[in-house]
Formats: structure tokens, C-alpha cells, sequence
């Protein structure tokens, strides 16, 4: 079902000439296969990773059977993280231009309920939220699903993993038993066949291969000896490799942490990404590393998922992941759109069982390395610096303006201003490191649409 076109779906105009717009030429292999099952109705088990255009497939799938004259709530998307349910909205209100008045709203923790509660007020046709605070609002009466009649369940796999198991009951038992349910996987442990059971009828399976070869991407795996200290040797990986922007992956939070702090006491701009950060926090930690201005993310698997980075240099592998599937997920966020990449991976005694498997998964043999020697000297500096400002869309903050400041008003070079990020009540602006400090000056000095914001460097 390669090089299908939408326009063999039953699709509006207005919905194909919207897709056309967004440059979506042929369907993705998930979108050939599940659409048209989606279409008709059915149920559906999909095993798609992030990257494979399953956003779109569900997204096309929701929006094709949406009653816009009905002002309710007929669309749920439960996603495992807050950052994977902002992208999920947006490219739901992309696919939704050429529709009028269709309303997306946004449910997740880390944020106050307040807002969202007036929101939810004002009513919505799809919700798109994590699981715990979809509950949140279902225990306070805000939220009523009586007419919901798709659920999706986004990166399931990674809702169990991170415990939202109860959550989940919840949520099925508060939409409607007469509902269509999407459940998409990047894996298909034995818990997902278990939830498959309990929320849908005769789903139809589509599985697609992930859409990362790791045909461009450069895999060393290096023997470590007991008493080898895994921190010293991404230490040694990072100074030999000089990658420019790299993530680091470790199995546990503490583990995070360490490496994090070796990093930083070595003068690596590393940030650590886990379960343990306050939303906020992990915002900001995101944004430095999407815009340059942090080298090294050491994150977690499930602190990780739904990070779409562009440019990745190399992903190193602190541990082993306990699952081959996660391995080949890891790496494959270097090495896209045709570019190289590289992954690096330590390998300590007791792990040689899962190189056996990860072996027998990949087929092919796996030769490990020894480390490479170097001096230790770290000269990985970013490029950009992240600036703070205290005000966002609330205050009508636009790109525009910040960049009118800088470059009219300050006279700094356009090409030297990078990613602007808005939100709510913030701004985030990446600043090459040669303006950083004239920048920050007149952002503090200045005025952003007459007037003053308060401005700080992350």
C-alpha cells in the first residue's frame, strides 16, 4: 500500500485540500493501513512508533467523523506526557483548518486547574490529556463523556509503563460502552493485549516496521570491566566524540541524576530530564535542549518519549534498554532525514544477555569495542543561550515582536536569533552566545508593545 494517495479515501474536499496545503503527498504506511479501517468505524490495535505519521492517522480518523453543529465532547486522546498531548492538539488543529469552529482542548497535569476548568465551561468537541488529569476532572464533575464516541489511546504501551493502569479503567468506564476505540503501541507487551480486551470490540491489527532505519547510523557498543564507572566513560565518550547535541539514556532516575552532576562538574552543559521534575522545570529543560543552548540530555525512557529533536548528533546508552524494540526507538533519534547518525552504547558483564537478544533482534553480530582513550579535555560548548521572558500570549506577545526588539530597536543581527518559544505567561528566546549578553541588556532595559517584561538567562 505504498505511495497511496488520500484522495482513494472518502475524505471531503475541503479535508483533502487542507491535507494538500500541509504538504501530506502520500499516506505514511500506518495511515494506508489504519485509515481506512478507522473510517469504516472499527476498532483498531496499531504498532506504530513516534515519527510514523500516526498522529495524522488518527487525527484524519477523528475529524472525518466529527459532528461540528454538536457542541460536545465527541473525541477523547489520552497520551502518556504532557509534551506528546501538546503535539498531539496541534496537529489536530492543522488537520482541522479547513473546518469551522472545531474546538481542541488541551487536559494535562503540571498546570492549574483553574483555567482549565473555565475552559472545559465553554465546552469542546476533542479533549486530548493525560490520563491522571482526564481523572482529575472526571471525579470533579468537570468533565462529563457521555457523548464521546472515540476514545484513542496514544503510546499505550508507555501509559502502562508509567503506572497510569487505573487511570485507564477510570476513563473506559466514564465514555459511552457504544464508541470506537483507537489503541496505538510503539510495542505490544501482554498488559496492551490485556487493556485491548477489556475496551474494544474484534479491533482489527495493523503492525508497520519503524520508519528509522538505522541504515544511516553509526553503532559502537564498548565493553566495560567490573569497577568500570559508566559516568567516567560517557565522560570519555562525550570528550572523544564531541557530539553538539547528544542525548544520554539511563534506566533509572538516580542513575539520571549522577551523570548529570559528573557532566556538569566537568563545565558540560548537561541538563537531566526524569519523573522527579516539576512540569515547569522539565518545560525549561526541553526548550534549552531543543534550541542549542544545552549539549547533553540525560534522560530517562519514559521522561524521553514524545520528544521530537531535530539534529540529534549521537545517543549514547548509559545501560543496555531491557527491551530491544526500546534500543532500536532510542537510537533511531539520531540519524533523520537522511542525515548520519551515531549511537553509543556501554555494555557492562551483566549485560550480556540482552546483547545476545538485541543481537538476535537487529540480525546481525555485534562487536564490542574498547573505549577510546583521549585526554578527558571537554570542549562541547553550545552555541545558543536561552533567555526568559515573563509574559506570553496572555499578554499578546508575538515572535514578531520579540524580534523587532532585538533587531530594530538593539540593532542585533537577525541570523543570530534563534527558536522563540510562547506559552501562557513565558516566552522563551535562543540567543547566539556572541549577542547573549547585549540581548538580555535590552530585554530588560527595553520594551516588548510598550511594555516592560521582566527578562533572566536560564
Amino acid at each position: 500500500m505504498s505511495n497511496a494517495q488520500f484522495s482513494s479515501l472518502p475524505l471531503s474536499t475541503d479535508m483533502l485540500t487542507n491535507l494538500e496545503s500541509l504538504d501530506y503527498k502520500e499516506m505514511t504506511p500506518i495511515q494506508a493501513q489504519s485509515l481506512p479501517i478507522i473510517l469504516q468505524g472499527q476498532d483498531i490495535i496499531a504498532k506504530a512508533k513516534t515519527g510514523s505519521g500516526k498522529t495524522a492517522a488518527f487525527g484524519i480518523g477523528i475529524l472525518a467523523r466529527l459532528n461540528v453543529k454538536q457542541f460536545s465532547i465527541q473525541s477523547l486522546v489520552l497520551c502518556p506526557t504532557r509534551e506528546l498531548a501538546d503535539q498531539v492538539a496541534k496537529e489536530i488543529r492543522r488537520l482541522a483548518r479547513a473546518m469551522h469552529n472545531v474546538k481542541v482542548l488541551t487536559l494535562c497535569g503540571g498546570v492549574p486547574l483553574g483555567p482549565q476548568l473555565g475552559s472545559l465551561e465553554h465546552g469542546a468537541h476533542i479533549i486530548v490529556g493525560t490520563p491522571g488529569r482526564i481523572v482529575d476532572h472526571i471525579e470533579k464533575g468537570s468533565l462529563k463523556l457521555e457523548n464521546v464516541k472515540q476514545l484513542v489511546l496514544d503510546e499505550a504501551d508507555r501509559m502502562l509503563d508509567m503506572g497510569f493502569t487505573d487511570a485507564l479503567k477510570i476513563v473506559l468506564a466514564a465514555c459511552p460502552q457504544e464508541r470506537q476505540t483507537l489503541l496505538f503501541s510503539a510495542t505490544y507487551p501482554d498488559e496492551i493485549k490485556k487493556i485491548s480486551a477489556h475496551c474494544q470490540k474484534n479491533p482489527q491489527e495493523v503492525s508497520v516496521e519503524s520508519v528509522h532505519s538505522d541504515a544511516n547510523i553509526e553503532q559502537h557498543f564498548y565493553e566495560l570491566r567490573d569497577g568500570d564507572r559508566k559516568n567516567i566513560a560517557v565522560q570519555q565518550l562525550l570528550a572523544h566524540f564531541k557530539p553538539q547535541s547528544s542525548i544520554v539514556f539511563c534506566n533509572t532516575k538516580i542513575q539520571c541524576q549522577e551523570v548529570c552532576d559528573l557532566l556538569r562538574a566537568q563545565r558540560i552543559n548537561a541538563l537531566a530530564l526524569h519523573g522527579d521534575l516539576e512540569q515547569k522545570e522539565r518545560d525549561q529543560v526541553l526548550v534549552r535542549f531543543a534550541n542549542r543552548s544545552c549539549s547533553v540530555l540525560i534522560a530517562t525512557d519514559v521522561a524521553a518519549r514524545g520528544i521530537d529533536i531535530k539534529g540529534l548528533d549521537a545517543v549514547i546508552n548509559v545501560e543496555l534498554a531491557h527491551d530491544s524494540e526500546v534500543h532500536v526507538h532510542r537510537i533511531g533519534r539520531t540519524g533523520r532525514a537522511g542525515e548520519n547518525g551515531l549511537a553509543l552504547s556501554l555494555v557492562a558483564p551483566n549485560e550480556l544477555g540482552r546483547l545476545n537478544r538485541l543481537e538476535d533482534y537487529l540480525q546481525k553480530p555485534i562487536a564490542l569495542e574498547s573505549l577510546p582513550q583521549n585526554d578527558g579535555v571537554m570542549d562541547i560548548m553550545p552555541e545558543m543561550v536561552t533567555l526568559c521572558i515573563d509574559g506570553g500570549k496572555k499578554e499578546k506577545v508575538r515572535a514578531g515582536d520579540i524580534i523587532g526588539a532585538l533587531t530594530k530597536e538593539a540593532g542585533l543581527a537577525f541570523e543570530k536569533i534563534g527558536k522563540i518559544d510562547i506559552n501562557d505567561y513565558s516566552t522563551y528566546v535562543a540567543v547566539h552566545q556572541s549577542i547573549a549578553k547585549q540581548a538580555l541588556q535590552h530585554l530588560q532595559d527595553g520594551k516588548i508593545k510598550g511594555r516592560k517584561f521582566r527578562a533572566r538567562k536560564l
